[in-house]
């Protein structure tokens, strides 16, 4: 059996700058993501909202009464998370579902009014986060529109 030379040479990547860790954008945005979700997870709990009832919650207060499918569309989720999502929020009583009028197969949701008294609640959780982070807002939304400049060029 051949032994494995483990010496520095071996596992320096000082020659593939391209294989560092720190170089890599996929790591950058995944680590970020993890300590961006841990910044909310008190300043949520203290509404008592999860991070992805509080997206959902973000997308309904812009535009109330979208189906399932235009919720998971807009939240990059498919039914399967998102259903069971729904139905903790809605025994929450901060959204209802409803079937529509128009076509059975398709559900709606809705902001209660649980749901709207929260919103008033939850307008403090951007400036709690941005102080976190160090960052002026002009410098967030600046990060913020890369990040999505780069989300719609890799679902291209």
């Amino acid at each position: 059996m051949k032994t494995v030379n483990r010496s520095t040479k071996a596992t320096s990547s000082h020659s593939n700058p391209e294989l560092l860790l720190d170089n890599q954008l996929c790591f950058a945005l995944y680590s970020a993501s993890l300590a961006m979700t841990k910044i909310y997870k008190p300043v949520l709990d203290a509404i008592g909202l999860t991070y992805p009832q509080y997206l959902v919650m973000l997308v309904l207060w812009e535009r109330d009464g979208l189906t399932v499918s235009a919720l998971g569309e807009r939240l990059s989720l498919d039914s399967g998370t998102l259903t069971p999502l729904l139905k903790r929020m809605e025994v929450a009583g901060i959204v209802a579902r409803k079937r529509s009028g128009e076509d059975e197969r398709r559900v709606e949701v809705f902001v209660t009014d649980s749901g709207i008294t929260l919103k008033a609640q939850a307008t403090s959780v951007p400036r709690c986060v941005a102080s976190q982070t160090g960052y002026a807002i002009p410098e967030i939304l600046a990060l913020t529109k890369e990040v999505q400049k780069l989300r719609a060029s890799l679902k291209s």
